[in-house]
């Protein structure tokens, strides 16, 4: 899913494409150093809830592994997109190139969160060139760029309505001090590089700077420390089944469970949880013991 011939003609129409606001009554999250400390095997111990859990919720949740093995869930996107140009309200700290631009409200104010971050350090030319995709609109970038450049449609992360486009109005995101602050600080805030460089062996996709998916809090920050990709991740928590990790001194435990038929699962851990699936074969539920 090449995009570099995209990302140069949105270059040629920095001028006058796009529209822009600062960041206003944002709370910024300072850029103090995380720790992250980690346990691959939590201590049994008698704790715990019962989730009941189906069949549907392996399709549902910030990680759903979409390539060209595993297509966009039937169900789409859990959350409405809107285009950011018409809702400046969401326009916060970063750019868009025009109105096409869709994202949903959460994840808006996601990267609302992490751009004002990083105007904290000066960095502050970010430019949103794509979010979220209907299957038509993917279809036609298929038709008109080709495999070699785009995925066809229902088997884009884009169609899924987590991954977004990150620019600059400086320069290539491979050399702008965007997407060097992007590479070392996004997993802060739940985004990852999706397509790293070093890792077009596993994901099929040749390195993309530009493109960053959103998967959440603890699992970004582990796979930043692990080198990890989301192909990687959810092989690994599925080999591990449970992963105790400390960030910035909040503790989370990572269970996997697979999932075959509707049912009740019982999670060895206490705290609020969130429960997402992984668009294959279980759920990973994710607790923040409180």
């Amino acid at each position: 899913m090449k995009k570099w011939v995209f990302c140069l003609l949105v270059l040629l129409v920095l001028s006058y494409a796009f529209v822009k606001f600062k960041a206003s009554d944002l709370s910024i999250i300072p850029l103090h150093k995380i720790t992250l400390t980690e346990e691959n095997s939590p201590t049994p111990t008698d704790r715990g809830f019962t989730i009941k859990v189906t069949q549907e919720q392996v399709y549902q949740g910030d990680l759903l592994l979409v390539n060209q093995d595993h297509p966009v869930p039937d169900q789409g996107p859990a959350e409405e997109a809107v285009s950011l140009a018409q809702h400046r309200e969401l326009l916060q700290g970063f750019s868009v190139l025009d109105n096409t631009v869709r994202l949903s409200e959460r994840l808006a104010g996601k990267l609302a969160e992490m751009v004002a971050a990083a105007g904290e350090d000066g960095v502050n030319h970010f430019l949103i060139t794509s979010g979220y995709r209907d299957e038509q609109r993917q279809d036609e970038l298929y038709r008109q760029m080709g495999a070699e450049y785009a995925m066809p449609a229902g088997y884009s992360e884009h169609n899924l309505g987590l991954s977004l486009d990150i620019g600059s109005s400086q320069a290539e995101m491979n050399v702008a001090p965007e997407g060097q602050w992007l590479k070392e600080n996004a997993w802060r805030y739940g985004f990852v590089l999706r397509y790293p460089e070093n890792k077009t062996a596993v994901t099929g996709i040749q390195y993309e700077p530009w493109h960053f998916r959103y998967v959440g809090l603890p699992h970004s920050a582990i796979m930043q420390k692990n080198d990890m990709v989301l192909e990687e991740y959810l092989d690994y928590l599925k080999d591990k089944q449970a992963v105790k990790v400390e960030v910035n001194g909040q503790t989370y435990q990572v269970f996997y469970f697979p999932v075959t038929d509707d049912g009740t699962i019982r999670v060895p851990a206490e705290g609020s949880y969130e429960i997402s699936g992984n668009n294959r074969d279980g759920v990973v539920v994710t607790v923040h013991e409180e």
